[in-house]
């Protein structure tokens, strides 16, 4: 039980590498507040983690994490139904494939702000409940922010120019909050998954030919699962990463060594 009266919120927590984080946080003893744009994901989530404890662990918060105003809303409803906040995941985001030269105007702003911007907002808009509660602290508590990255922020992907410029952003996003947070206590680290089953591969994972790719291109020859880079994530928000902070944690099976 790491997160015993802590409190933790999750970005894109409807579905994915977001819904099994939030699954672990809870399961270790968290309060978790789901945010994501469709509620019906939220609630499937919710009720997923309270039917497994006696006392509800999950609540939903249905925004846009690219809209600053729903960011705003966001805010306020955690200081005055909380007052504070120990974690935060920044894990929405999304991808789609097209050539640089065939890139849109449109799809290059909408990845850059789903992946990138989001982290900016959310970040800007929740350190100052997390700086106000690390000063209140009588004992300190641990207080960590997590952005998930990407495989593709450190090594350009096929086709999607877009998305893979957006994670190298969350990569050198977080060290730059991880040294302006440091005077507070909290730390923020990234943790970048390879290819892993999530709404984003599913696409992907029916094309022979990627499957195919990825065995002989990943040293342990497999993707990943959801559950295994929560796993990563739940260490980077613990206690247990203490003095970690501005690092990134590549989780890619293996596809960089190849």
């Amino acid at each position: 039980m790491r997160f015993s009266q802590t409190i933790a919120l999750i970005t894109g927590a409807g579905s994915g590498i977001g819904k099994a984080t939030a699954i672990r946080l809870a399961n270790e003893g968290a309060k978790v507040i789901l945010v994501g744009r469709t509620r019906s994901k939220l609630m499937e989530t919710a009720y997923e983690i309270n039917e497994a404890h006696r006392i509800p662990m999950a609540e939903v918060f249905p925004a846009d994490v690219t809209d600053s105003e729903d960011v705003q809303e966001l805010a306020e409803y955690m200081q005055t139904h909380f007052g504070d906040l120990h974690v935060l995941i920044n894990n929405a985001g999304s991808s789609k494939h097209s050539r640089l030269l065939e890139t849109s105007e449109e799809d290059w702003d909408y990845i850059q702000n789903v992946n990138l911007k989001s982290v900016f907002l959310v970040t800007k808009a929740l350190a100052p409940i997390m700086i106000q509660g690390s000063q209140q602290d009588h004992a300190p508590q641990n207080r960590a922010i997590v952005n998930v990255a990407s495989l593709s922020g450190h090594q350009a992907g096929a086709h999607i120019p877009h998305y893979s410029s957006a994670k190298a952003g969350v990569i050198n996003l977080t060290k730059a909050f991880a040294l302006e947070l440091a005077p507070y206590g909290i730390r923020v680290n990234s943790v970048s998954p390879g290819f892993v089953e999530s709404p984003l591969t599913e696409e992907s994972l029916q094309n022979m030919n990627f499957i195919k790719a990825i065995d002989r291109n990943t040293a342990l020859r497999r993707v990943g699962r959801a559950e295994e880079i929560a796993n990563v994530i739940t260490f980077a928000a613990s206690e247990e990463a203490s003095y970690m902070t501005g690092s990134d944690i590549l989780v890619d099976g293996g596809w960089l060594i190849k």
